[in-house]
């Protein structure tokens, strides 16, 4: 009998010791009663109606903080028009913001990869760096890219650090993009701050985005 109490203890010993690691490790939420974030169709529709009429390229419809990263969302139009830049540079690289794109309509050529040509930092100023995609590089071109036929329904992920090209787009391409943010380096934008954007009239003195 004293045997059997003895085997008895050691394995509930062994039981409790297993359970409580296990316990220890039990997964939490990483955005403790963060709530959802509802964009409806026709605030994204305003977004775009703005885009073309005003010819803007690219629009921050929110920043939202989602706890251990923050999620932008962007309204993107482009026409064969924005190949090149301003600065007369091509390929843009955002150094810590990661890119998804939904193509809604269109169709485009995309080159990607990390080794740019002549690449310039972005100047900290610029209005996509400070709200959009935070600090990063543009260059003159990509060494070895990848090519990507884009339409519409198609996806693609741009990591942070990957170069990314637009060499050609059949007459306009709209799209949906999604932004990730591990370090937070642009401001959050809320619905409010949305609404007030949109029913103010566009001011192409505070930037052509």
């Amino acid at each position: 009998m004293q045997i059997h109490k003895i085997i008895l203890n050691v394995v509930a010993f062994g039981v409790v010791s297993l359970a409580l690691p296990l316990l220890a490790q039990e997964p939490k939420p990483t955005c403790n009663h963060c709530p959802a974030t509802y964009i409806p169709k026709s605030e994204l529709d305003a977004y775009h109606q703005r885009g073309v009429e005003s010819n803007l390229i690219d629009q921050q419809v929110r920043t939202v903080d989602v706890g251990k990263v923050q999620v932008g969302i962007g309204s993107i139009y482009r026409t064969g028009k924005t190949l090149t830049s301003s600065s007369g540079e091509t390929v843009a690289e955002h150094e810590q913001i990661s890119e998804i794109y939904y193509i809604i309509e269109g169709s485009a050529t995309l080159l990607t990869g990390p080794d740019l040509v002549d690449p310039k930092p972005r100047p900290a100023d610029v209005k996509t760096v400070k709200e959009q995609n935070g600090p990063g590089f543009g260059a003159a071109s990509i060494k070895n890219p990848v090519t990507h036929q884009l339409k519409a329904g198609d996806m693609i992920i741009i990591p942070a650090g990957t170069g990314h090209w637009f060499t050609k787009i059949d007459d306009h391409l709209t799209y949906v993009m999604v932004r990730v943010d591990p370090d937070k380096v642009v401001p959050l934008k809320s619905e409010a701050q949305s609404h007030a954007y949109l029913n103010h009239p566009y001011d192409p003195a505070k930037g052509n985005f």
